[in-house]
C-alpha cells in the first residue's frame, strides 16, 4: 500500500461545514493499513460501534451500556438503512451521556437514518395527487401480517409446553416536536439505552403471494408504498388531547397511527402512551402526563412503569436484542426514575405487554430429582421480551427444526448428486454433498467463495431441482446473477464481477432479493399452500437476516425443501434484532462448510487479516490500497472530494460514478451529510428543485428499515421522486421522500453492506474513533473490488479497534430454543 503525498495540482478549497449533532455511526471508522499516523481533528464525536448491545447473559455489560446512555435516549433510530446499517439500522453517536441511534441502525432507521431534507424544499413535488391513495401491495402485506401472526399463535397453542408469560413539557412543546422530527429526519438520532440502537423493526410480511398491484405502487425491490393513514376525525381528536398536554399537534397523526381507533381516549387515560411515538423520551412523556393528570401524576404510577418498561424493550430491540435479562431491565428502569422496577416489570407482564422466559443455562443438564434434599434447581436466566420477537424466534426455531429433522425430497439419485459433486472442486464439492444429504446447511466465506453457491445452484438445476438464490440487495442480486451466467458458460466462476456492470445483465437468472422473494415481486412465486414454489433456496448475505425476516423465510419453505444460509460471519450484523447466522453457527446443529477460497490480491489479503484481528501492511504495486493522512475533519472532506472527482479516475481509471464513499455516521463534520453536500457541489451542482434533489444526484433510498438501495435521481412529477435503482425504475411518493431518500455519494457501512463497488474511499475522521470496531472496518474495507483509499484521521484508534473491539454481543433466545428442538450432533 502507499501513502498519497500532498497534491501538487490545483485543487478546490476544503469544505468545512458546521458539525451537526453527532449521529450514531453504525460501527467503527476505518483504519490505516500501514500505520501512517494523522492527527485527530474537528467535528463531534461519533458513537460507539453499531454491531450490537449488551450480550447474552452479560448483565454487567447491559448495565454498563445503560449507564453510558444516561438520559439522552430518544426513542427509535433515525434514518434510512442503518442502526446498531445500521441500525439502522448503526451505533449511536454520543451526545451528552447517551449513544444515539444512527446508521442502521437505519443504516437506523435500520437500519440508516432518514434523509435530512427541508420540508419546504419540495418545489418539484406538487401537492397535486398527494392524497390519492391507490390500492398497493402494502395492503396485501398488512393483511398477510395478521394471518402470519395468527398462524404462529396457533402453532404456539399446539405446543406441549407453552411459553409462560406473565400542561407543558419539561421544556417547550417545540422541544418535543424537534426531538421527534430529529429522529425521523436523522438530524439527531435516538439515543440508545442499550449501547447501539438499531432501526425500527420491519413488519412481518405476507406468507402467501400478494395480490397483483400496479407497477407504480410497487418498487423494483418489491416493497410497496404506505397505505392510508388514520382517519381525519381520529387525528383531530388526538390533536385536542395533545394541545391540552402542551404537546405539538403535529404529533397527532403518529399517535393515531400507533394507538389506532380511540387513540384520543387511550392517550387521555394513559398519557405515557406518548412513548409509542418514535423520538419521544420518558422525560417528555412525564411532562405531558403532568399537564393532563395534574396532582395524580406520580413517578410510581403503574401506567408509567409499564410504558417505560415497553420503551426500554423497544430500545433494546433497536440495539439488536430480542430480549433482556431481568437484572439489566430493572437496572435500566431504576435509572429512568421508576421507584419499584420489579413491580413495573410484573405489571407489564400481567397486562400481556411483555413476556417472561426462564431459559436453562444448560438445557442438556438433567432435571433435579424430586427427592433432592438440597432442593437443587437447574440454573436459569430470566428474560423479558416483546411478544413479536418472542414469537418470531420460536417460529424460526420450529421451522429450522422441521428442516433438520425432515427428509429432503428425493430429487435426484445419490449417484447423480455425487457426479455433480465430483465435477466441482474443493469446498464447492463439499457444499454439494452436504446439501444432498440434509435439509439445512451453513456456508461461510468471503467474496471469492460466492463461486461455491453458484456451482451448487447450477448443479441443482441440472438435476431438475427448482433452485433459487436470494440476496440482501439488488446490487448483490445482479452481481450473483452475472456470476451464475459465467458458471454456466464455462465454469469460470473464479472471477467475481464488479457491481459496475452487473446491473446491465438481463434478469432471467434464478436469483432474487430477500424482500422481493417475500413480497412475491421476485422469485418463483408460491404454491397453493402459500409456500415458495421451489426445492432449494440459497440465501446469501445471511448475517443480514433479523429474526422476523428469517422466520418468514423458513416458514415459507415447503416440506422437503432444502435451505442453505451463506455469508461472511465477519461483517456487520443485521440492522434488526437478533443474530440469526451467528447463533446457528454457534449452535452446530447442522452441517457447516467453510470455504477455502481466499479473496485475491492486496485487498483480499488486507481484509482477511482484519477478519482475524490483524491490520497488516500489504504490498500494493498497483495502488490497490492507498492511505491519505488528514489532520482534521475539514481536510478529510476536502481530500475525499479530491479523490472521488480527480485522483481515483485519473490514477486508477475508475470514474466517480463507480466510486463509493463510506464513513462511520451521518452527523459530524465528516459524516455522510457533510460529505454528500461537498460531493454534490463538485459532481452535480444544482438547486435541489425536487425536494432537495436534482436529476443525476446519487441517492440512498430506504424502502424499509434496515435496507438501502443506491440509486440515481431521474426526475419528479405529481406521483413523486423518480429514481433508478440497480437498473429498475422506482417512484418514491412525495410524502415519503424526506423520510426515505438521502444523497448517496457517501454511505455508512450498514447502508453499504451487501454491495460492492470498483473503488471505495473509506473516511475515518478523528472525531469518530469511538465508533471503531473490527466488524465496521472489515465491512467498509471489504466493499472495494479494485481500489481502496483510506482517508485516515483516526491515528492509532484504527489498529486498536481491529485488534481489540469485536462485535458486541446481543441477547437472544434462539440458541436455547434450537438446542431443545434439534438433536445433538454426534
Amino acid at each position: 500500500m502507499s501513502t498519497e503525498p500532498e497534491p501538487t495540482e490545483k485543487t478546490e478549497p476544503g469544505t468545512r461545514g458546521a458539525a451537526p449533532e453527532p449521529e450514531g455511526p453504525e460501527g467503527a471508522p476505518g483504519e490505516t493499513t500501514d500505520g501512517v499516523a494523522a492527527s485527530a481533528g474537528g467535528g463531534e464525536a461519533g458513537a460507539a460501534g453499531a454491531t450490537g448491545g449488551p450480550g447474552d447473559g452479560a448483565d454487567a455489560s447491559a448495565r454498563d451500556s445503560v449507564a453510558e446512555s444516561g438520559d439522552a435516549g430518544a426513542g427509535g433510530s433515525a434514518g434510512a438503512g442503518e442502526s446498531a446499517d445500521g441500525a439502522s439500522a448503526g451505533g449511536g453517536g454520543t451526545e451528552a451521556a447517551g449513544g444515539e441511534a444512527g446508521e442502521g441502525v437505519s443504516d437506523g432507521p435500520a437500519g440508516g437514518e432518514e434523509p435530512e431534507t427541508d420540508a419546504g424544499d419540495s418545489a418539484g413535488l406538487d401537492a397535486d395527487g398527494a392524497g390519492k391513495a391507490q390500492p398497493s401491495e402494502a395492503e396485501a402485506e398488512l393483511a398477510a401480517q395478521r394471518l402470519e401472526r395468527e398462524r404462529i399463535a396457533r402453532r404456539k397453542a399446539e405446543k406441549q409446553q407453552p411459553v409462560d408469560s406473565g400542561a407543558k413539557l419539561s421544556g417547550k412543546a417545540a422541544d418535543l416536536l424537534a426531538a421527534v422530527r430529529a429522529v425521523e429526519s436523522g438530524a439527531k438520532p435516538a439515543a440508545a439505552v442499550f449501547s447501539e440502537p438499531e432501526p425500527p423493526r420491519r413488519p412481518a410480511q405476507e406468507p402467501v403471494r400478494p395480490r397483483p398491484v400496479s407497477a407504480q405502487a410497487t418498487g423494483a425491490d418489491g416493497v410497496a408504498g404506505p397505505v392510508g393513514g388514520p382517519a381525519p376525525e381520529t387525528v383531530e381528536a388526538v390533536q385536542r388531547v395533545l394541545a391540552e398536554g402542551g404537546a405539538p399537534k403535529a404529533l397527532a397523526s403518529q399517535v393515531a397511527a400507533a394507538l389506532g381507533e380511540g387513540a384520543d381516549e387511550e392517550l387521555r387515560s394513559d398519557p405515557w402512551q406518548l412513548l409509542r411515538v418514535t423520538g419521544v423520551r420518558p422525560e417528555q412523556a412525564d411532562g405531558f402526563a403532568r399537564e393532563l393528570l395534574g396532582a395524580e401524576c406520580a413517578p410510581d404510577d403503574e401506567r408509567r412503569g409499564r410504558a417505560v418498561t415497553v420503551w426500554l424493550l423497544e430500545q433494546a430491540a433497536l440495539a439488536g436484542h430480542t430480549a433482556l435479562e431481568m437484572p439489566a431491565l430493572t437496572a435500566a428502569l431504576a435509572q429512568r426514575g421508576v421507584p419499584d422496577a420489579d413491580a413495573a416489570v410484573q405489571s407489564t407482564i400481567a397486562e400481556a405487554e411483555a413476556l417472561v422466559f426462564q431459559d436453562a443455562l444448560d438445557p442438556t443438564a438433567p432435571e433435579p430429582a424430586e427427592d433432592d434434599e438440597e432442593g437443587a434447581e437447574r440454573p436459569v436466566r430470566i428474560l423479558v421480551g416483546l411478544e413479536r420477537y418472542a414469537l418470531a424466534e420460536e417460529s424460526l426455531a420450529d421451522g429450522l427444526a422441521r428442516l433438520i429433522n425432515s427428509v429432503p425430497k428425493e430429487d435426484g439419485s445419490a449417484e447423480d448428486w455425487e457426479r455433480a459433486a465430483a465435477s466441482a472442486k474443493g469446498s464447492a464439492a463439499e457444499l454439494i454433498r452436504a446439501v444432498a444429504a440434509g435439509g439445512l446447511v451453513l456456508h461461510t466465506g468471503g467474496q471469492a467463495s460466492l463461486t461455491e453457491p453458484a456451482a451448487l445452484l447450477t448443479a441443482a438445476r441440472g438435476l431438475g431441482l427448482r433452485a433459487w438464490a436470494a440476496t440482501h440487495s439488488p446490487l448483490g442480486r445482479d452481481r450473483f446473477g452475472t456470476l451464475l451466467q459465467a458458471d454456466r458458460q464455462g465454469g469460470t466462476a473464479g472471477s467475481v464481477p464488479s457491481d459496475g456492470a452487473a446491473h446491465e445483465q438481463p434478469r432471467t437468472r434464478p436469483v432474487a432479493t430477500v424482500a422481493g422473494l417475500l413480497s412475491g415481486a421476485e422469485g418463483p412465486g408460491r404454491d397453493g399452500d402459500g409456500a415458495f414454489d421451489l426445492d432449494l433456496l440459497v440465501v446469501l448475505d445471511a448475517p443480514q437476516l433479523d429474526v422476523e425476516t428469517a422466520a418468514l423465510l423458513v416458514e415459507s419453505l415447503p416440506d422437503g425443501a432444502r435451505l442453505v444460509l451463506g455469508g461472511d460471519p465477519a461483517v456487520l450484523w443485521s440492522a434488526g434484532p437478533g443474530r440469526v447466522f451467528a447463533d446457528l453457527l454457534a449452535a452446530r446443529i447442522c452441517p457447516q462448510v467453510a470455504s477455502r477460497r481466499p479473496d485475491p490480491g492486496p485487498l483480499g489479503e488486507l481484509v482477511s487479516g482484519i477478519g482475524i484481528g490483524e491490520l497488516n501492511q500489504v504490498e500494493a504495486p498497483g495502488k490497490e490500497v492507498v492511505i491519505v493522512p488528514v489532520r482534521d475533519a475539514g481536510e478529510a472532506v476536502h481530500r475525499t472530494v479530491q479523490l472521488v472527482a480527480d485522483s481515483v479516475p485519473r490514477a486508477i481509471g475508475v470514474p466517480a460514478e463507480e466510486t463509493q464513499v463510506i464513513t462511520p455516521g451521518h452527523g459530524g463534520a465528516a459524516g455522510t451529510r457533510a460529505l454528500n453536500a461537498a460531493l454534490k457541489e463538485r459532481l452535480n451542482p444544482g438547486p435541489g428543485r425536487f425536494g432537495g434533489f436534482d436529476p443525476g444526484d446519487r441517492v440512498a433510498y430506504s424502502p424499509a428499515p434496515g435496507r438501502t438501495l443506491p440509486g440515481i435521481v431521474v426526475g419528479a412529477d405529481a406521483d413523486g421522486l423518480q429514481l433508478t435503482c440497480a437498473g429498475d425504475p422506482v417512484v418514491v411518493p412525495k410524502e415519503r421522500v424526506e423520510q426515505s431518500v438521502r444523497h448517496g455519494w457517501a454511505l455508512t457501512a450498514h447502508q453499504a453492506v451487501g454491495c460492492r463497488w470498483p473503488a471505495v474511499v473509506a473516511v475515518l475522521p478523528g472525531d469518530a474513533t469511538q465508533a471503531l470496531s473490527r466488524p465496521w472496518v472489515y465491512t467498509a474495507f471489504g466493499r472495494a473490488d479494485r481500489h481502496l483509499s483510506v482517508v485516515q484521521g483516526a491515528e492509532q484508534a484504527l489498529p486498536r479497534a481491529v485488534a481489540e473491539i469485536p462485535a458486541k454481543p446481543r441477547t437472544t433466545r434462539l440458541p436455547v430454543l434450537l438446542r431443545t428442538q434439534t438433536p445433538t450432533p454426534g
